[in-house]
């Protein structure tokens, strides 16, 4: 994918995959609800109940798929703290996954690393919070210019399998 087209296909968001848990089921439905109302289309990759215990994996592959196949510009997986989700979606090839727990972090995972998933911990946040930091994380814009560097070589790591430099 050459740089502008990341731009193109990252910046222009209409279509979100979103994704859950179990124990994130009534806040995924809370946020897909939410980001539909404020002109999202969501594509929702699961779990469809809040009883039935599931095993995370499974979900947060499903969101990354959405994002690498084009069907989704960008994806959000909950669970209950978000890191198991971020390191999950980080192995599908081409997903740039950033947990973000803060306005700060929420920002830099798109100006600066152009995250195209975002994964959050429930039960750090306030339905309030997930909203607010969903929001802007959509509304964010990647930077380009010095970052593009960076961005390259963290592909680029991907690509070689881990072996990068020296």
């Amino acid at each position: 994918m050459e740089n502008n087209d990341i731009i193109n296909s990252t910046d222009q968001v209409k279509r979100v995959a979103i994704g859950a848990d179990h124990g994130s089921y009534d806040s995924k439905e809370m946020l897909k609800t939410y980001l539909q109302t404020i002109g999202y289309i969501v594509v929702d990759a699961g779990t469809n109940n809040s009883t039935t215990k599931v095993d995370y994996p499974d979900f947060a592959v499903a969101v990354a798929k959405k994002v690498v196949t084009g069907e989704c510009d960008r994806g959000i997986m909950l669970d209950a703290a978000g890191i198991g989700s971020s390191m999950v979606c980080n192995k599908v090839h081409g997903i740039r996954a950033a947990l973000c727990w803060s306005t700060k972090t929420i920002i830099n995972s798109r100006q600066h690393n152009c995250a195209n998933v975002l994964t959050m911990g429930t039960s750090q946040h306030s339905s309030a919070e997930l909203c607010s930091m969903a929001k802007l994380w959509l509304e964010t814009r990647f930077e380009g210019g010095r970052h593009w560097a960076r961005i390259n070589k963290m592909m680029s790591v991907e690509k070689t399998g881990g072996y990068y430099g020296t």
